[in-house]
């Protein structure tokens, strides 16, 4: 039987405090030592400045009324109308075209590939769209402009060929029509025509 005596429970609270006070000391020289510098000198509390918290509270800018101006846009399901009814129109000759619509700012909306149309009609419509919209006009028109001002066909994204129209409201560009594969750019045009005609439906 083993002589050792056991500490009293006095002995054991004594002894557990005296545990508790070291690794107290411990933590409270890590605490310490986070909050000096490597100097050793103590770093002061940081607090949000002026400055930041006025960027952070700051409001966005709002534009004056008088400087703002009102435009207005062809939904896609005017346009996806108006390119059916131009491709429906070649369909019904037997034409095997592309038909593109572009918004007032000459970005595509719709382009409708038809069955057998020629890989080179796909890009041909899309920038009769974007020329008809541009000068407000029909690009059979614009084809006689040339020969006063030929640098014209030097403007990017534009085509000189007959088959594109444009789409006004209130006399204003809303949108262009270009149709591209018929053998002519009359025929192309008839049928961007009758995209137009049919967002008056």
């Amino acid at each position: 039987m083993s002589s050792r005596r056991k500490p009293s429970r006095r002995t054991r609270v004594l002894v557990g405090g005296a545990a508790l006070a070291v690794v107290g000391a411990g933590v409270v020289g890590t605490v310490a030592a986070s909050a000096a510098d490597s100097t050793g000198a103590p770093r002061p509390p940081t607090w949000p400045t002026r400055s930041s918290t006025a960027r952070t509270a700051a409001a966005p800018a709002a534009a004056r009324p008088g400087d703002l101006t009102r435009s207005s846009h062809l939904t896609v399901r005017a346009a996806e109308k108006a390119a059916r009814a131009a491709l429906d129109a070649a369909v019904k000759d037997g034409r095997q075209v592309s038909v593109a619509v572009v918004d007032r700012d000459g970005n595509t909306l719709v382009t409708l590939r038809g069955d057998g149309a020629g890989p080179q009609s796909y890009e041909s419509a899309e920038r009769k769209a974007f020329t008809a919209v541009s000068w407000n006009a029909p690009t059979s028109e614009l084809t006689g402009r040339l020969a006063q001002a030929p640098t014209l066909r030097d403007i990017p994204g534009t085509l000189f060929l007959a088959g594109g129209t444009p789409v006004t409201a209130q006399g204003a560009p809303l949108a262009g029509i270009g149709v591209a594969g018929a053998p002519s750019g009359d025929l192309d045009e008839k049928y961007a025509r009758a995209g137009a005609a049919a967002l008056d439906r």
